[in-house]
């Protein structure tokens, strides 16, 4: 298939690589025009401005932004939403808000133009280890959709199947990888949780750490202190510890490098689908401790730090290449 990718930063670029490598077309576009001659470079088609991107695309046009949620993406989609023709198809593959989604997929559908929203998981290790999706959007556009989304998510693989999903009903797409999780904005929403949870997971994995860490305090009694090296912690619970992780597996890289992590300030930031989790949560009068005090301890990091705040901003660096805000 030939489609636009709009937005060409760490997730952008790579999807766009990974899409040529299974055999689809891309017309490149980037406000920075280094970006789109290095993916030209690649055999992409470079774009120079949107009206360009229409212009080298055919009827009907897929153009899939990657770009931050908020003014960049909205202003992005208001602009193809004046220049695409009825039966087009725009993808918001970044972080947007789900209820920003229902708004416009329904102002879209006024224009009989279409709109899916994919959340997605893979940070700057998806271009080889391919990317998780979550899909929202009406079923004849995410069906027609369907290659481009089987060529970037992970496939099978080497995990086994889940007992009881071998002779069901349930969608066989989960086990490469992606779903169709509902009608617009559902991908987001979904993504979202994801987002939240990995809140949770990671606070759980520093506040870990802190404590072994701190085991070696002078305020405990002598015979009490502990020097433990928690790099082979690290270690040891990737390998058959009922707690092992991809997070834990970049926690351990980060270790290695660095046992005292001196490269990282403790100065978490946050991406925004925590704080909307939790808004969800109340809307839906869902209890949700761990994902609210995993967002809590990110805005303390950013008064009083900790060495598992330190850790927190590994494990992002490490999945996403998110670097610490300058306090």
């Amino acid at each position: 298939m030939r489609l636009a990718m709009i937005g060409l930063g760490r997730m952008g670029a790579n999807i766009a690589r990974r899409l040529m490598r299974g055999g689809h077309e891309i017309v490149a576009f980037d406000r920075n025009a280094e970006a789109v001659s290095g993916l030209a470079g690649e055999g992409a088609t470079a774009a120079n401005s949107l009206e360009d991107v229409v212009a080298k695309l055919q009827s009907p046009r897929i153009f899939w932004v990657m770009l931050p949620a908020g003014g960049p993406t909205e202003s992005t989609i208001e602009t193809l939403t004046g220049l695409a023709e009825p039966g087009d198809i725009i993808i918001d593959g970044g972080n947007t808000f789900y209820k920003d989604d229902i708004r416009r997929a329904a102002a879209l559908r006024d224009k009989q133009l279409r709109y899916a929203d994919v959340g997605t998981s893979g940070g700057v290790w998806g271009l080889e280890r391919g990317y998780c999706m979550m899909i929202g959007g009406d079923k004849e556009t995410v069906d027609l959709l369907d290659p481009i989304f089987d060529c970037l998510a992970p496939g099978t693989g080497t995990i086994p199947r889940t007992p009881g999903r071998v002779d069901s009903d349930e969608d066989p797409r989960a086990e490469k990888g992606y779903i169709h999780a509902g009608p617009a904005g559902a991908g987001h929403f979904v993504k979202m949780v994801h987002n939240g949870i990995e809140y949770g997971l990671m606070q759980a994995y520093a506040e870990g750490f802190d404590i072994l860490k701190g085991k070696s305090s002078d305020k405990l009694a002598p015979e009490e202190r502990f020097d433990i090296n928690l790099t082979d912690v690290a270690e040891v619970w990737r390998r058959g510890s009922v707690i092992s992780s991809w997070l834990l597996d970049l926690s351990a890289v980060a270790l290695a490098k660095d046992h005292h992590l001196d490269a990282f300030t403790g100065h978490v930031s946050d991406s925004g689908e925590g704080q909307w989790t939790i808004d969800a949560a109340m809307e839906e009068a869902v209890p949700a401790y761990v994902l609210s005090a995993a967002l809590f301890a990110r805005y303390r990091s950013r008064v009083d730090t900790t060495f598992g705040d330190k850790l927190l901003s590994a494990m992002r660096y490490g999945f996403g290449g998110h670097v610490e805000l300058p306090q």
